[in-house]
């Protein structure tokens, strides 16, 4: 029987860390120099960074539900070097920039690897890069153009695999090439975002579980239960961005959702050959991620319902409760590439929201007049972007000028998303156009992405 919700798989299944009380809400009015709305992976890196470089400021992170609620307890564990916007950011900055912005990137992932060593964190962190696949002929011409990409940014220790040799990496069926990055670590979401709030603590910041903040302005964050004013308020929200006071059309949650199996043996194992356990993607249109978990699952994810009418998957309850049609496609998808897992038992299934600005392009913004300032818009590459994010943020409110604060996503401005019904229309019809133009070239076998996939991109802004 797969239990469906109940935040996440990671969540229902941890019980190797101490499970910790029930952080107190705010009960009154309050300041302090940094107050930090949002207690995921942003928020409490931001929090860690900034106590870690003055440990006398005051900082307090506000959480609507507990440390982890959001896309940081339910995320699929990738902590990689993928960062949402770089090509634009080439286009508006020229590609030195962009190319430092995809180095710091490159770096964020041994940031992560060591600062958790450093904290005596254990998050089940295992370095065996990513590997991108290709399955059909247009994948594959997709996958040696992605590879030049990230090759001509500086990723030189990138390799292009041909079929036999992708093989040898994971055994995937059908599949005809990859190309995988070392600049990769499989992760278990949930101990990394408690081990770091604990660190947190450590150094002194004040976390507030239970105070969703309904309004955020300058100087001041208000919740149910008081205001908190501070010189600086970091909007560190993601996915849940929508549930605030004026902010609905800023980013559009979209909903991913993940399945994970029961523990296979080792002769499955040593069938699907996975040793290194190097996460895994592909080059679908509608893609998945996956990964090879501690405790010996395969755990994937991809797009079921993408997005829910009025931004409602930010503001409503939302336990991570999946839909079967989308359990079902999940398990399909996990048959598809591994055919000998047919039958194979489905334990858990969850959903949960990430945040996507209308260009598609991970920011982090300071306005030193306000004292405003967020990050966020990974698109799904969020575990090790908000490190970055964190970093700079910490630089910008410390008021530090250093290559980070000079990356080019800093202070980005992107326009808001189309008033309903046409935000929930249009981004129906993209998930629609991409999931038909995966079945075109699945079942023609096309060397070349469908005129489909390519006019959908060039609507929805991602490219």
């Amino acid at each position: 029987m797969t239990i469906n919700g109940g935040i996440s798989f990671w969540y229902a299944t941890d019980h190797t860390t101490p499970t910790t009380p029930p952080r107190p809400p705010l009960t009154t009015n309050t300041t302090a120099d940094v107050v930090i709305v949002g207690a995921g992976y942003t928020g409490l890196w931001t929090a860690y960074y900034l106590k870690q470089a003055a440990p006398d400021l005051r900082v307090t992170v506000l959480e609507q539900k507990f440390c982890g609620y959001g896309a940081s307890g339910r995320n699929g564990g990738w902590l990689y070097n993928g960062i949402a916007g770089r090509d634009r950011y080439a286009a508006l900055h020229g590609r030195p920039a962009a190319q430092r912005l995809q180095q710091a990137m490159n770096d964020t992932v041994t940031e992560v690897i060591d600062t958790t060593t450093a904290e005596n964190i254990d998050a089940d962190i295992h370095r065996g890069g990513v590997l991108e696949v290709a399955r059909t002929p247009a994948q594959l011409a997709r996958l040696k153009a992605f590879h030049a990409t990230e090759l001509s940014f500086g990723e030189t220790d990138r390799e292009l695999y041909d079929a036999t040799a992708t093989h040898s990496r994971i055994n995937i069926a059908d599949a005809v090439g990859s190309s995988w990055s070392p600049h990769g670590a499989r992760i278990h979401p949930l101990k990394l975002v408690k081990g770091l709030a604990a660190a947190c603590e450590r150094l002194g910041v004040v976390i507030h579980e239970s105070t969703p903040v309904t309004e955020i302005s300058p100087r001041k964050a208000v919740t149910p239960y008081g205001a908190v004013r501070a010189p600086y308020v970091l909007r560190c929200t993601e996915g849940f961005t929508a549930s605030l006071k004026g902010q609905k059309r800023s980013w559009l949650p979209m909903n991913s959702s993940m399945i994970v199996t029961a523990p296979l043996p080792p002769s499955v194992w040593s069938q699907l050959n996975w040793s290194d356990a190097p996460l895994l993607g592909d080059m679908a249109h509608a893609y998945m991620y996956a990964q090879r978990t501690a405790d010996g699952r395969i755990a994937i994810g991809g797009r079921g319902v993408p997005y829910r009418f009025g931004s409602r998957a930010a503001t409503a309850e939302n336990t991570g409760r999946t839909q079967p049609a989308t359990i079902e496609a999940l398990t399909n998808l996990l048959t598809t590439f591994f055919p000998q897992l047919t039958g194979t038992e489905i334990t858990h299934a969850w959903s949960g929201v990430l945040g996507v600005p209308r260009d598609w392009c991970a920011t982090v913004t300071l306005d030193a007049t306000t004292g405003l300032g967020w990050a966020g818009g990974y698109v799904g590459s969020g575990v090790a972007t908000a490190n970055l994010a964190a970093r700079t943020l910490r630089d910008l409110v410390l008021g530090d000028s250093t290559d980070l604060t000079t990356l080019p996503w800093v202070n980005h401005r992107v326009r808001r998303w189309e008033p309903e019904p046409f935000r929930w229309l249009g981004v129906q019809a993209l998930y629609a156009a991409y999931r038909e133009a995966d079945r075109q070239e699945a079942t023609t076998h096309r060397p070349t992405t469908t005129p489909l996939a390519r006019l959908a991109d060039r609507i929805s802004g991602r490219h």
